[in-house]
């Protein structure tokens, strides 16, 4: 749990603040959440996605710091967390399924993510990243979906995964161009998903404020 772990161009040793840039650049995480939450205050689903937003940027500031197995774990949680949750969201509000049976759908994300994310890792320049990919391809599967029945969460959707698809390439090019951009491309990543994930909620907000029925 304790043993350091060196994965980013920026890191050159084990020392707490040996990625600077990387660790503050997790502030994308916490002001998104923040202005996310003062924008749907009162939302209650939209809430539980600001907190867990906020925990991403907290989280990835540990790993980015400590850099450590323990850290990775808190790193990864949220993210998971967040994906599940906004998934049950898509399911819950943008289809308007009622509650089991959006939980049902939502589970079956685990399954989708076992399947895909080998498939992804086949590709050897998206190796580091596989584990991202089939994220934007599933957002994108739901702005197809919707693209009649809610065509501006639709777009709203298509626009998500198009910046996680840019996020994920900085992510992706962070190695392999380290030896001619030694701070290295990982940044990016951060402040690219800060404002994806806070314009996801956004996109949730924007659709229940256009009279989305409540199901029971």
């Amino acid at each position: 749990m304790f043993e350091t772990l060196d994965g980013y161009c920026e890191r050159l040793d084990a020392s707490f603040w040996s990625e600077p840039v990387n660790a503050v650049t997790n502030l994308a995480f916490v002001l998104a959440a923040y202005l996310m939450w003062r924008r749907t205050r009162g939302d209650a689903m939209a809430g539980a996605l600001c907190l867990i937003l906020a925990m991403i940027g907290l989280g990835s500031f540990a790993f980015h710091t400590f850099a450590q197995v323990w850290a990775a774990i808190a790193d990864v949680a949220p993210i998971v967390a967040y994906i599940l949750l906004y998934v049950f969201v898509a399911n819950r509000y943008y289809l308007g399924m009622r509650l089991w049976p959006a939980l049902g759908l939502t589970a079956l994300f685990v399954p989708y993510a076992a399947l895909t994310v080998p498939l992804f890792a086949q590709l050897e320049w998206l190796r580091a990243s596989a584990g991202y990919a089939p994220v934007p391809v599933l957002i994108a599967a739901y702005a197809v979906i919707l693209r009649k029945s809610a065509p501006k969460t639709a777009a709203g959707l298509a626009l998500g995964a198009t910046i996680l698809v840019v996020s994920i390439a900085f992510r992706t090019i962070d190695s392999p161009l380290c030896a001619r951009v030694p701070l290295g491309t990982h940044f990016l990543w951060h402040i690219l998903n800060g404002i994806m994930l806070g314009w996801m909620i956004e996109v949730y907000h924007r659709h229940r404020l256009a009279g989305a029925p409540s199901h029971g």
